[in-house]
């Protein structure tokens, strides 16, 4: 593998690439990234692993070269504290709860001693906490040059060192977010930059789909609101339009998100507007807008801080005007409700054309690597998605001696997987093996619904059975703190949705038994693959095979590649889909997976698991007693 990126960076070509768990991608892209003598832009899929790569993997390969390449990272403005709104708002936390106010102190006091400002360097104050909104800046709310703190700014500190660096560590998502918005950082950047390497490339289409878009959301008008108010309030106190203009502002927005009390729902522009409750709050949403706007240019002059609201107002009254037209026939127009607030997305049918723009400019080597890019070694619908037509292919299996270590159990006499008896049958066909295995478990379901039904299920099973498994449920906490508490108890029945289906790494005894409910087909419903395949149709593919099912593909083999992640690793998968063997395409699903072997019987997989136990051995502790360590088979 790390010859053929070396040889995609010496001939400046494109190379899609997946590799299996335990390959050592990262090392492979790595050691000839910093062998290129050119400057190199790598971007994964999470902060998370950002901060893996830069803080682990880089120094260990730059240390095993010997060679003088400078390394940094950058991320997103929203990660860096702002000394400028921090110290705005901390004069305003009188205002907020307790807690906030105490969070900022703290974040003014790690301000002052921090070299990069980077929060995730802060565990003091949990990444989720509001205070963090109030300590950092936003693309719109920035104030640039005429920020009285710029010559201390962090995320210009974080830009420069990037730009003198010979290799410098993203996310996809600041790679986007600046490719369309030439705002963070790498508009410098990218000119420069004689190679860019996608890692967890699987990603990247959704990525790509949400920042090639449109988007408004009525959090971000409350916060125009809120930030009209604060201006207002220091450069127009003789002014009393910008005060109650504002208040309107964000009644109509809390107004448009109460229109429609469906959380986790989404809806085609024509299908909500035709609500009549939907239609007035929108057009209330463009008065109010066309309001402030009215309001602010007359006053614009008066501060740096009330110019950036006016140009705020006008960026959202027209990204609101855009998405009530109905003109555009490339774009999919719709809602998407969240519990406190609602979005507005105008989403490209396509990206492979735009993307395919990004790749056409100056000469540079592109890597695409994953776990998880081909359908039974076709990467045919990948490069079709992204507009890789002519793109360098390869493929390598995992290392692991999947046969010997893991085994795939699809259990008989499962219902329908759309029927309501369906996340019963999966529990009931879990507790044998949940209970075989001693817990150690992931119970992976494609719906929040399916999830939280099948955690009371077990529950009470647990509770009825005597059980002592500790039971951890997607949402109780944080993604990490989960995954934290789930190896240390090593015996933890963990039940998640798509957050864990991807870019979660537990080895050893902690995790033997991956379930999956069922196959991760997108729901029909969903407005943008809706209208995607409309269009496949018309052009006159098929819908199902062309897009539908290697897309399912995909996201099952990023699940499955939950349960063995190292040679000595040992487990069980468990799909609950019956479809696997009942329909033509079971048999291209399962040619994708890893080969493990396939059972269909419970006292096959019990044996597996008893097979596994018996393989431990006994060895001297250091205190002169005994203890049990795993065998070879993990």
């Amino acid at each position: 593998m790390a010859n053929r990126v070396a040889g995609a960076i010496r001939d400046n070509a494109v190379l899609v690439c997946e590799a299996g768990t335990g390959t050592g991608k990262t090392f492979a892209y790595l050691v000839p990234a910093l062998l290129s003598a050119g400057k190199v832009i790598l971007s994964t899929g999470t902060k998370t692993l950002q901060d893996q790569l830069y803080h682990r993997d880089l120094p260990t390969v730059r240390a095993a070269l010997n060679v003088p390449v400078t390394t940094a990272l950058l991320k997103g403005r929203a990660n860096y504290v702002c000394h400028y709104h921090l110290e705005r708002n901390l004069a305003e936390a009188g205002s907020s709860s307790r807690e906030i106010a105490s969070d900022l102190q703290r974040i003014v006091s790690f301000a002052r001693v921090t070299r990069s400002g980077d929060k995730s360097e802060f565990a003091d104050v949990p990444e989720e906490s509001p205070a963090w909104n109030l300590a950092t800046s936003t693309r719109e709310n920035c104030l640039g040059q005429a920020c009285p703190r710029f010559r201390d700014c962090f995320v210009m500190a974080a830009r420069r060192e990037a730009l003198a660096a010979d290799l410098v560590v993203v996310n996809h998502h600041l790679f986007f977010a600046d490719v369309m918005l030439k705002d963070e950082g790498m508009a410098e950047l990218l000119p420069a930059c004689n190679t860019v390497i996608f890692d967890e490339a699987h990603q990247l289409p959704e990525t790509a789909t949400l920042f090639f878009g449109e988007s408004l959301s009525t959090g971000q008008i409350i916060e125009l609101a809120r930030d009209v108010r604060a201006e207002a309030l220091t450069a127009a106190k003789d002014m009393p339009d910008p005060l109650w203009l504002s208040a309107a502002l964000d009644k109509a927005a809390r107004d448009l998100r109460l229109a429609l009390p469906n959380e986790g729902a989404r809806f085609t522009a024509a299908s909500a507007r035709r609500k009549r409750e939907v239609s007035d709050a929108l057009a209330a949403l463009d008065s109010a807008l066309r309001s402030v706007c009215a309001a602010l240019d007359a006053l614009s002059e008066r501060s740096e801080g009330l110019a950036r609201c006016a140009e705020r107002a006008r960026t959202a009254h027209a990204l609101l005007e855009r998405w009530r037209d109905d003109s555009r026939a490339d774009l999919v127009r719709w809602m998407e409700v969240f519990s406190h607030s609602l979005r507005l997305n105008a989403t490209p049918l396509s990206i492979a054309g735009i993307f395919r723009r990004q790749l056409d400019g100056r000469p540079r080597a592109w890597i695409f690597t994953s776990a998880t890019l081909a359908v039974a070694g076709d990467f045919s619908h990948y490069r079709s998605e992204m507009g890789l037509d002519d793109a360098r292919t390869a493929f390598w299996d995992s290392p692991f001696d999947y046969a010997a270590q893991a085994l795939l159990y699809v259990p008989k006499k499962l219902p329908d997987p759309n029927s309501d008896e369906h996340t019963r049958a999966v529990v009931a066909a879990s507790l044998p093996v949940i209970q075989a295995s001693g817990g150690s478990a992931f119970l992976l379901f494609t719906t929040l619904r399916a999830m939280r039904l099948a955690h009371e299920l077990l529950r009470e099973e647990f509770r009825r059975r005597a059980l002592g498994f500790p039971l951890m449920l997607q949402g109780e906490g944080s993604r990490s703190e989960l995954l934290e508490r789930f190896r240390r108890l090593g015996n933890a029945v963990l039940l998640g949705s798509a957050s864990f289906w991807e870019g979660v790494d537990v080895r050893g005894d902690a995790l033997s038994l991956v379930v999956i409910d069922k196959l991760p087909f997108a729901p029909p419903d969903d407005p943008v693959l809706a209208a995607r395949l409309d269009s496949l149709a018309h052009e006159g593919g098929n819908p199902f095979l062309g897009y539908q099912l290697p897309q399912a593909v995909i996201s099952l083999k990023q699940g499955a590649g939950r349960l063995i992640r190292d040679e000595s690793d040992r487990g069980v998968l468990v799909i609950c889909d019956p479809r696997l063997f009942s329909k033509p395409y079971g048999r291209r699903i399962l040619a994708s997976l890893p080969p493990m072997k396939l059972v269909r019987e419970l006292d096959k997989v019990l044996s597996f698991i008893a097979a596994g136990r018996k393989s431990l051995r006994v060895a001297p502790a250091a205190d002169g007693g005994r203890s049990e360590v795993s065998g070879p088979a993990g």
